[in-house]
């Protein structure tokens, strides 16, 4: 697989800790999105790492059509 899961079409609003590192799922396949659990060993993606500068809420794309990756761009409403 060299192209994404499509896993849902429309962004998650998760809350983040400042100074805290996340993994954003960029294959689609993770359980616990939007975040990675490793499903994406042997597909030739990776998931993208990302800090919050804040604690505040952010919006995470869903569709992993993004090309702002991990934040929404509205992408999903292209497809």
């Amino acid at each position: 697989m060299s192209e994404p899961i499509i896993a849902q079409k429309a962004p998650y609003p998760v809350s983040v800790e400042a100074g805290k590192s996340y993994f954003w799922c960029a294959c689609g396949a993770s359980k616990t999105q939007p975040y990675c659990d490793g499903a994406h060993k042997g597909t030739g993606l990776a998931p993208v790492k990302f800090t919050a500068d804040a604690d505040k809420t952010v919006y995470l794309c869903g569709c992993k059509a993004t090309q702002n990756a991990p934040y929404c761009d509205g992408g999903h409403s292209r497809l």
